[in-house]
């Protein structure tokens, strides 16, 4: 790009700022309108609560504030290209997506569109892309060469369903074909993709990996959405409802960044909320099996409605009884189910100072995002660094707290 072209680019940063979302909820708009066959590979449910276009929106405006160099934007990209990988994302995609991205700024802008800033973006678009792409094919080929690995969708056999609690059951998914299974490092994610009837559409569905790696079989435990007509719960509730033992589904690959790294000797402290604490649960489990753990500190810190709502409570009494270093602590909405290690009301991490603020932890966060946010917000303020704290938003991205 010429310094004038990175210049026009620069220019559109505040009218992003202010009106991204619209431009990007145009954006999807006139894409699906024209290339209907991608409703297939998005997930709906993010259309319809705005996640998605408040995620592209963000992309898009870093990335124009970043135009001089790319390169700061790595960890984003690291994190997207895992997202598109898990959904069968492939170069010819992008060039739709640029296609209807460009005629959206020139439709959102009219006639603060010229030619010359078009051209501009038109570049900056092509060199994103092309970022965007190379780092995918890596991704792509570390999948498929790894024992048991494959790239696109694989069938797999629901061989057992467990019911952990009254919202959250189990899924025990075995390869159709019976050949070896990729590993994951635990916190990782695998995508379900299901026919939905009720929007005739295939939809897919990101669901963490919610035990340590065995290679036999990969586990999702998935909280079913009662009375939901949302796209999202449509899927979580057909799992339910729909897909029995014996049932075949597709999956993707394993991916994802927020990871843990089981090497480090540090301390470790979970914190989650409901359905969050899958991805950390494959973590516990690998730290257990893995290490000595009776010298590594850990905490464990969930909270839920309730005990009939707690899903794993049995398992992580297990795991306590392998590591005597493991402390839990459980906070319950209800008061009329507190038992003993548990707390009444919201998480709250000053009421156990001692047990999380541990020198040189490494943190683990999941939830929602409020939930993050808070949580994060108080280890800052007393002392922990951001480089200590790792964090997963269910869905799109919309927080930007590192």
């Amino acid at each position: 790009m010429t310094e004038n072209q990175k210049n026009l680019v620069k220019a559109t940063v505040p009218i992003l700022k202010e009106h991204g979302v619209l431009l990007t909820t145009h954006f999807y708009k006139r894409m699906f309108e024209h290339n209907p066959e991608l409703k297939h590979m998005f997930n709906m449910g993010n259309q319809q609560n705005k996640k998605q276009q408040t995620a592209l929106a963000m992309a898009v405006l870093a990335y124009a504030e970043h135009i001089e160099d790319p390169s700061v934007l790595l960890p984003v990209v690291n994190s997207i290209g895992h997202k598109h990988t898990s959904l069968d994302i492939r170069p010819e995609h992008y060039a739709i997506v640029g296609k209807h991205l460009i005629a959206s700024i020139k439709e959102v802008l009219g006639d603060s569109a010229s030619n010359e800033l078009l051209e501009a973006w038109t570049i900056a678009y092509e060199q994103l892309a092309g970022l965007m792409t190379g780092h995918e094919q890596s991704i792509y080929q570390q999948q498929t060469e790894k024992k048991g690995g494959w790239a696109g969708w694989r069938p797999f056999v629901v061989k057992q369903k467990v019911k952990e609690s009254e919202e959250i059951t189990s899924f025990y998914l075995y390869p159709s074909d019976g050949g070896p299974i990729a590993d994951y490092i635990p916190g990782q994610y695998i995508s379900v993709r299901l026919f939905l009837p009720e929007l005739n559409l295939l939809q897919p569905r990101q669901y963490s990996l919610s035990c340590a790696p065995n290679g036999q079989y990969y586990r999702i435990s998935v909280k079913r959405e009662t009375g939901s007509e949302h796209p999202d719960g449509m899927i979580s509730n057909r799992l339910h409802q729909h897909i029995e033992e014996g049932n075949v589904i597709d999956l993707s690959a394993p991916a994802g960044t927020f990871v843990l790294d089981a090497q480090k000797s540090n301390p470790k402290v979970f914190i989650s909320g409901g359905v969050g604490q899958t991805p950390l649960m494959a973590m516990l489990e690998e730290l257990i099996a893995k290490n000595n753990t009776d010298s590594l500190p850990i905490t464990w810190i969930h909270g839920c409605k309730g005990t009939t709502v707690h899903a794993f409570k049995d398992r992580l009494q297990e795991l306590q009884e392998y590591s005597i270093s493991l402390k839990k602590h459980i906070f319950y909405d209800s008061k009329d189910q507190m038992v003993a290690n548990t707390y009444q009301g919201w998480v709250d991490l000053s009421l156990i100072k001692d047990d999380v603020l541990l020198p040189n932890a490494d943190f683990y966060i999941c939830g929602p995002a409020p939930f993050i946010s808070k949580h994060y917000n108080f280890l800052v303020e007393n002392g922990i660094t951001k480089q200590q704290i790792y964090f997963e938003e269910f869905g799109p991205a919309s927080l930007q707290l590192n």
